[in-house]
C-alpha cells in the first residue's frame, strides 16, 4: 500500500497552524493519502478511502441536522479526517455530528478562515508524494543491491543474507530526529529471513535467530506451512511475544518457493511488501538461472557417465574427467540401475519429472557416497558407488536409495538392479551389464518396488552370459516340448508352473499340491501329464537337470523381452 501521513502530521504541518480538533481526536492517527475539497451536495461519491476532506460548509449550510450521518457516511467510506471552515457558511457545527465523531473516533478539524485550501493541499500531497518518492527509492536501492549480487556470481543463499539489512534499513523520515552518534546498522532492529522451497524445506536463512512465535510458521518435521501462510503480511502470537510475519512468493518454472521473513518491533508496512517482493523476483531469477544450469550439467553428466558405462572412454580420461563432476571413478566399486517408467502425459512433463528424479537421485547418492556418481536418463537412473571392503551393501540398504525415486502417494514401482563389485573403471561397464541383467531377472521373479542382485541370481547369473543361439533355442524346444512355447496358452502356463514347484520341491508331492493349493488326486494326474509330455522326470535324475536348466533359460528369454 502506498505510503501517507497521519492526520496527527497533517496538523502539524505549517498551513495548518492555529487548527482546533474539534472531535474525533483518538482517531488522529488516521492516514491520509489523498485530499480532496467538498463544495457541492454531491460529494459523497467522489470520495475514497485515506482521504483528508476540505470545506467550507457550503453545501451543508441549509441541512445541518444531517451532519450526523454524513460523519457516519465519511466513515463508512474509509476517509481519514474532515476539516472545516467556519464562520463563512456555518456557525458551529451540530453537537450531535461532534458525538458521532467522538464515538466513532473520526477526526473533525477546525482550520482558520485564512488559510487557503491551496496551501493545505499543497503542503499534505508534497509530503505524501515525498514519502512514496523514498519508498521507491529505497525499493529500487535494495533491487539494484541483490541484482549486483546476482551479477557478480552470488547465489541464493546471498540474496537471502543481503534481504535482513534491506528490510531492516530504517527509511528517512521528514521531521523524524536522527540518533546523536548512531549509525544506521546500530539501531537497525533484528529481521530473520529464510527461503523455503516447493516443499517447505528451508534452503537458505539469514539475519537473527528466529522469535519463539514464529514456530507457528513450520509444522512438526521443520516444513514451512505454506497452505497456512500465503503472500502477505501475518501476525502470531499475542503481547510481548508478537511477530510480524512477511510472505513474497517466489516462482520460476513452476518450482514456487517462498521468501519468509519475520521481526518483532513493529508490523511490516508498504515499504517492507515491495523490497521483499522485489526479493522474491530476484530469487526467481536466481532459481530460474540455477534450474537451467543444473539441467544443462545434468547433460553433461548423463552423456559422461553413460560413455563410461558404454566401455566407450578410455579408463585414463574416465577418472579425470569424472573429477570435473565431483565423482571419484577408482577402487573398488558396483553399479546401481534402477530402471522404471516416467509418468507423464507429453514430451515436457516426461522431460521435467526426469530432471526431478535426476536432482532427486543424485542428492540421496550423495548421502551414501559422496563421491559416488549418479544421472537419470528416460526410463532409469544410474549410480556407481564404492565398496571400501569389496562387499556389495545388503539389500535393505539399497532399498534406501529408493527414496530418491520416490515422492509422496507415488513410490518407485520399478526394479533396482545391483551388479557385483569391480576393481577399476576399466569394468564398469561389465557391471552396468550385470546391473541391467539383474533387472531383467528381477521383473521376471520378483516384480515391481523389488532389489535384484547379480550375486544373488545363480544359475541366471551363469546363463546371462549364454548368447541366445539356435543351438539354445534347441535346447529349450527339445526338453520342453509345447511347454517351450510363450506365455498366453492356459493349460501350458499351469503345467510349467506345476512342473517348476515340483522340481523345486524335489518331487515331493504333498509340498507341491499344498504350495499349489491342489488335491493330491489332481496334482498326481499332472505328474502323470507332464511324463508322458517330457519323459520320465521322476526316476530319471539327468533329465530333471535338464527340464531345471531349460525352465531356467525360457525364464530368462522371457525376462529379456
Amino acid at each position: 500500500m502506498a505510503p501517507g501521513i497521519t492526520m496527527r502530521e497533517v496538523l502539524a504541518r505549517p498551513a495548518m497552524a492555529g487548527s482546533t480538533v474539534l472531535a474525533g481526536a483518538a482517531g488522529l492517527d488516521r492516514v491520509v493519502r489523498f485530499v480532496n475539497m467538498m463544495e457541492v451536495p454531491d460529494v459523497l461519491q467522489w470520495t475514497k478511502a485515506d482521504e483528508l476532506l476540505l470545506t467550507t460548509g457550503y453545501p451543508l449550510r441549509s441541512t445541518p441536522e444531517a451532519l450526523d450521518d454524513f460523519v457516519a457516511e465519511l466513515d463508512a467510506r474509509g476517509l481519514a479526517g474532515i476539516a472545516v471552515k467556519l464562520g463563512r457558511y456555518l456557525d458551529a457545527l451540530p453537537k450531535g455530528m461532534l458525538e458521532s465523531a467522538d464515538r466513532l473516533e473520526f477526526p473533525v478539524v477546525q482550520i482558520p478562515d485564512g488559510v487557503g485550501f491551496d496551501e493545505i493541499m499543497n503542503q499534505v500531497l508534497s509530503e505524501v508524494l515525498g514519502r512514496q518518492a523514498a519508498m521507491l527509492a529505497r525499493s529500487e536501492q535494495a533491487h539494484s543491491v541483490l541484482l549486483q549480487l546476482v551479477l557478480h556470481g552470488g547465489g541464493l543463499p546471498e540474496v537471502v543474507a543481503a534481504l535482513p539489512e534491506q528490510l531492516a534499513a530504517v527509511p528517512a523520515q521528514p521531521d523524524a530526529p536522527d540518533p546523536a552518534g548512531a549509525s544506521a546498522a546500530a539501531v537497525a532492529p533484528a529481521v530473520s529471513v529464510l527461503h523455503a522451497d516447493r516443499t517447505g524445506r528451508t534452503i537458505a536463512a539469514a539475519g537473527a535467530e528466529l522469535p519463539a512465535a514464529a514456530a507457528e510458521l513450520f509444522d512438526d518435521d521443520h516444513l514451512f506451512r505454506a497452505t497456512m501462510f500465503g503472500h502477505g503480511i501475518h501476525t502470531l502470537g499475542t503481547g510481548a511475544d508478537q511477530v510480524s510475519v512477511l510472505i513474497a512468493t517466489v516462482v520460476a518454472e513452476r518450482n514456487q518457493g517462498h521468501l519468509i521473513a519475520v521481526r518483532s518491533d513493529r508490523p511490516w508496512d508498504g515499504q517492507d511488501v515491495m523490497i521483499a517482493e522485489r526479493g522474491a523476483t530476484v530469487a526467481a531469477l536466481v532459481v530460474t538461472r540455477e534450474l537451467a544450469v543444473a539441467a544443462v550439467e545434468g547433460k553433461y553428466r548423463g552423456d559422461f557417465l553413460r560413455d563410461v558405462l558404454a566401455g566407450q572412454m578410455p579408463p585414463a580420461a574416465a577418472v579425470e574427467g569424472a573429477k570435473g563432476f565431483g565423482w571419484d571413478l577408482t577402487g573398488p566399486m558396483f553399479v546401481v540401475v534402477a530402471a522404471g517408467e516416467v509418468r507423464g502425459n507429453d514430451d515436457a512433463a516426461r522431460r521435467r519429472r526426469a530432471e526431478q528424479l535426476g536432482a532427486s537421485w543424485a542428492a540421496w547418492v550423495r548421502r551414501w557416497d559422496p563421491d559416488g556418481a549418479a544421472a537419470a536418463f528416460a526410463t532409469e537412473a544410474v549410480a556407481v558407488m564404492h565398496a571400501p571392503d569389496g562387499v556389495v551393501p545388503p539389500t535393505a540398504r539399497v532399498v534406501d536409495l529408493l527414496g530418491g525415486l520416490s515422492s509422496p502417494g507415488a513410490p518407485f514401482d520399478g526394479i533396482v538392479g545391483v551388479s557385483r563389485v569391480v576393481e577399476s573403471v576399466a569394468s564398469l561397464a561389465t557391471a552396468y551389464h550385470q546391473a541391467w541383467e539383474a533387472v531383467r531377472v528381477g521383473r521376471r521373479l520378483a516384480g515391481a518396488g523389488s532389489v535384484s542382485r547379480f550375486d544373488d541370481l545363480g544359475l541366471y547369473r551363469l546363463l546371462s552370459q549364454v548368447p541366445d543361439s539356435d543351438e539354445l533355442r534347441s535346447f529349450l524346444t527339445d526338453t520342453l516340448g509345447p511347454l517351450a512355447a510363450a506365455e498366453g496358452d492356459v493349460e501350458s502356463d499351469e503345467l510349467r508352473r506345476t512342473l517348476t514347484v515340483l522340481l523345486d520341491t524335489n518331487l515331493n508331492v504333498a509340498q507341491t499340491a499344498r504350495r499349489l493349493h491342489f488335491h493330491y488326486n489332481t496334482l498326481r494326474y499332472r505328474i502323470g501329464k507332464l511324463e508322458r509330455l517330457l519323459g520320465p522326470f521322476t526316476t530319471n535324475a539327468r533329465l530333471r537337470a535338464d527340464l531345471t536348466v531349460a525352465l531356467y533359460v525360457w525364464q530368462m528369454r522371457v525376462a529379456h523381452r
